[in-house]
């Protein structure tokens, strides 16, 4: 039996506030904006660009970013891994931004990824890059 494809996965993060956190993947991270509602009290929002979805809910209950619940040890920081086929390229439109890197671009030699880190208005911690070649 031939299986079934996936086409993608993605991530769904609880924010304080919905409207603020698609203004920074639009505005800063250069996301499209798919859906955001209930209209009037907007509590859900859906960002995309390219391959990558992210969903939002403000739940009322703080964000819980990875690195908060790893006793701070760093061995599981990232809340997302962004595959990205040119992380250069994407570093320099970000810089462009005004984004503020994390950790800026570099080659990791322990786990061989290029790319960098960008954390978000509740402080998910995003990995941008892929496997160095």
């Amino acid at each position: 039996m031939t299986p079934a494809a996936i086409t993608g996965i993605a991530p769904f993060f609880i924010v304080r506030d919905v409207p603020a956190t698609l203004a920074f993947y639009r505005d800063k991270l250069g996301f499209e904006i798919t859906f955001q509602g209930p209209p009037g009290d907007i509590f859900f929002g859906i960002v995309r660009r390219g391959g990558a979805m992210i969903l939002f809910k403000a739940i009322g209950v703080e964000p819980v970013p990875n690195y908060t619940r790893d006793i701070k040890q760093g061995i599981a920081r990232w809340d997302a891994f962004v595959s990205v086929p040119d992380p250069d390229a994407l570093a320099a439109e970000f810089a462009a931004r005004q984004v503020e890197f994390f950790h800026p671009l570099s080659t990791n030699k322990e786990d061989g990824l290029r790319g960098f880190e960008v954390k978000d208005a509740d402080g998910y911690l995003l990995f941008f890059g892929r496997p160095e070649r």
